[in-house]
């Protein structure tokens, strides 16, 4: 039969044992409670990229088993699903398997990794076996956005981005690279692979209008606040998609493809109050009142609780246009 010492001693093992427990269970709940930080949508600023884009990341889960993320940035441009995505010891890392170079050699492993600092992420990107790839961003939370479309604005004074003369009010978003854009006749055009295009002025919520032209199988877009792509398109008689004419692209489909034959002129009509996109193309309107989530592959200014510049993509296929006026909207 046990004496007192030994029962004693038996109560002080078990104590620790416990205690031991509840400290492994503590540091891990703490664990996972900072794991869960990661959550959430992210802009991230990427100083070295070389077509001068921002990404978008949103993650949800992070702390369980369950974590997901979504991803738009390098080497494309649509909003992916991440394949594989994990947070370890302070650090999230996801991968994506991809051509990240274009090129018949085919696929390589883009691994992304990122800490929280001061409530950021700092992070960093590079093609596995490659250190000449790394590339450094940084990620602030995407702001919320409170204005909404409740019927009290109203349209001020209308703003000629283009003044059917010259570029006087547009810069080139990549220095050092030509600009490949001109004016003929009271149009701009570009040249394939030109440099796009930054207007001097900055907006928020506001109406534009846009008339342009493509040729048999170009691609061009707008990016409202330098943020958010509206695609442009020679997709004349296909299907509506997510990359198609009208959409907010890799986003959000049109209800309908109202884009004329190439060669011939289209209109655009948009409308963008807060978080809120409409998008009219040649009278149809083929997005009504709908959510922009976040950035697209075109984005170029990650600061979304700010006023943004108009941008034309101009690195794709050639494109004319004759028209772009901004109406801001007020209060």
């Amino acid at each position: 039969m046990p004496n007192f010492i030994e029962t004693a001693g038996r109560a002080q093992w078990y104590t620790r044992q416990v205690m031991r427990l509840a400290l492994f269970f503590l540091v891990s709940l703490s664990a996972l409670a900072k794991d869960a930080d990661f959550n959430g949508r992210w802009n991230l600023t990427v100083p070295n990229e070389a077509r001068r884009r921002v990404w978008w990341l949103e993650v949800d889960g992070a702390g369980t088993a369950a974590i997901k993320g979504r991803f738009v940035g390098a080497p494309g441009g649509d909003m992916n699903a991440i394949p594989e995505i994990g947070v370890k010891n302070g650090v999230l890392r996801f991968v994506f398997e991809r051509n990240y170079r274009r090129q018949p050699s085919g696929t390589a492993k883009g691994v992304y990794t990122a800490r929280l600092v001061n409530g950021e992420l700092a992070g960093d990107f590079q093609l596995e076996g490659d250190p000449a790839s790394k590339l450094t961003f940084t990620g602030k939370r995407a702001p919320v956005i409170t204005d909404t479309e409740d019927g009290k604005w109203k349209p001020g004074k209308p703003v000629e981005l283009f003044n059917g003369k010259d570029l006087a009010n547009w810069s080139a978003l990549v220095p050092g690279q030509a600009l490949g854009w001109t004016v003929d006749k009271g149009i701009m055009k570009n040249v394939a692979g030109a440099n796009n295009l930054v207007s001097s002025q900055t907006f928020w919520n506001f109406e534009l209008h846009g008339e342009f032209r493509l040729g048999a199988g170009s691609n061009a877009g707008l990016g409202l606040r330098g943020r958010y792509e509206v695609q442009i398109v020679d997709d004349f008689g296909k299907a509506p998609d997510t990359h198609g004419t009208g959409a907010l692209y890799s986003r959000i489909k049109p209800r309908v493809n109202a884009v004329k034959k190439p060669g011939e002129w289209n209109t655009y009509d948009i409308r963008l109050v807060g978080r809120t996109v409409t998008v009219i193309v040649n009278g149809v309107t083929v997005i009504d009142r709908a959510e922009v989530e976040g950035l697209t592959a075109m984005a170029h200014d990650p600061n979304e609780a700010n006023p943004g510049p108009l941008s034309v993509q101009g690195d794709h296929g050639p494109v004319e246009i004759r028209k772009l006026t901004v109406t801001p909207l007020v209060r």
